[in-house]
Formats: C-alpha cells, sequence, structure tokens
C-alpha cells in the first residue's frame, strides 16, 4: 500500500489520535514551536495539526483525504515530499513532522527541503527511545499505521542534512519516558536526545 492509500484509509483514524491524545499533542507543539517557522511549508502537512497553530502558510501531501480534512487556511498541495512543486529558496523554513518514517526515499525529502528552504525543521520518535520501541512492537503486532512506518535515530536525520548542506543547528524534545501525559520540552545535545519519544531536529544551510 502506498503513503497515499494508506493515508486515505485511515486519514479520520489519524486526525482522531489528536483528540483523544489531547495533552501529548499540547506537548509535540510546544517542543515544534521552539523555532520560528512561520509562513513556511509542512512537507507531510495531514490534516494540518501542526502547521495552522505554528503559523505556517502551505502544506504538501500525498493524501486526498488528509488534505480535505486540514483547514483552508492553508495553501494546500497534493504532492509528495521527494518532488515539491515549488522553486529553490521559495520558503523560510520547512516543517516536517514525524513524516520521514513513512517515505519512500527518506534522504530525497530532506534533499527537496533542503533546497526549497533555508532551514528544515524535522520532528521525528526516535528509534530506540520508549516511544519508538513501543511502536514498533505495535508495527510487528499488525497496527494498520505504524506496521508502514521505519523509525529512525536522531543522528541519522542529522546525517541526511549533512549529506545535502546541513548543518545541526539545536534540538527541541518532550516526552522523556512513555506514559501518557503531558511533559515538558527539553534542549537535550545530540548525545542524550534519543531517549525522547518527540525529538525536533533544526538543520540550516552550512553556508551562506
Amino acid at each position: 500500500m502506498s503513503t497515499r492509500d494508506l493515508f486515505d484509509a485511515y486519514a479520520d483514524r489519524y486526525d482522531l489520535w489528536y483528540v483523544k491524545h489531547a495533552d501529548l499533542y499540547a506537548s509535540e507543539l510546544r517542543a515544534a514551536s521552539a523555532f520560528d517557522c512561520r509562513g513556511g511549508v509542512e512537507i507531510g502537512v495531514g490534516t494540518g495539526r501542526f502547521a495552522l497553530p505554528l503559523g505556517l502558510r502551505a502544506g504538501v501531501d500525498p493524501s486526498i483525504a488528509m488534505l480535505r480534512l486540514a483547514p483552508k487556511d492553508l495553501d494546500l498541495v497534493a504532492a509528495v515530499g521527494e518532488r515539491l512543486p515549488f522553486r529553490a529558496g521559495a520558503f523560510p523554513c520547512a516543517l516536517i513532522v514525524v513524516t520521514l518514517c513513512f517515505a519512500d526515499d527518506p534522504a530525497r525529502l530532506v534533499e527537496e527541503a533542503a533546497r526549497v528552504a533555508g532551514r528544515i525543521v524535522v520532528c521525528v520518535v526516535p528509534r530506540n527511545s520508549p516511544w519508538g520501541i513501543r511502536y514498533t512492537r505495535e508495527a510487528v503486532e499488525g497496527h494498520p499505521i505504524y506496521s508502514h512506518a521505519r523509525f529512525y535515530t536522531v543522528s541519522e536525520v542529522v546525517e541526511f542534512g549533512v549529506r545535502f548542506g546541513m548543518r545541526l543547528r539545536r534540538i527541541s524534545a518532550t516526552l522523556d519516558g512513555d506514559a501518557e501525559r503531558e511533559y515538558p520540552v527539553d534542549s537535550p545535545d545530540l548525545g542524550t536526545a534519543e531517549r525522547y519519544g518527540f525529538v525536533c531536529i533544526e538543520l540550516e544551510k552550512a553556508y551562506n
């Protein structure tokens, strides 16, 4: 099943997660808001749960069903992250929230993000965190969405950026543990970020 077909089939279920887990969502939103991505584009915008409150201008997603649930205040485009329909440098910032794990070619997606924006904020569930281990277990057990995901370490995300001329600027993270409650936002270094369940990595062009 393609990513588009997957999220077309489960768009309502995906969006309901943010309602059922409002405290976790609030924590994740605060972690992502540590970076000013206003006026930018979200790659894998889904139903707009991050793009709109963070003040982004545009959103890209291959799933029409997801885009139909997204706020119409956003400029929405049906496309895949590996082939963005924007000119180079079109946005000040590109936001990628838990999208790499569903990308057919995550390196290519990061390359495209680096092409259209001077900064990238990539938010992931680190593979070796308690949350990553939990979701991986659920994937093995046949979870309809997680079974299509591939989780990455924080270092792997940074390496994707370095490959395309980006460098690590800073990290914002939350969900230090695996209980369902609201968490504070921390600013860990690269060495300790892997233990958090939701980590946002800001990458910037390594040259002016």
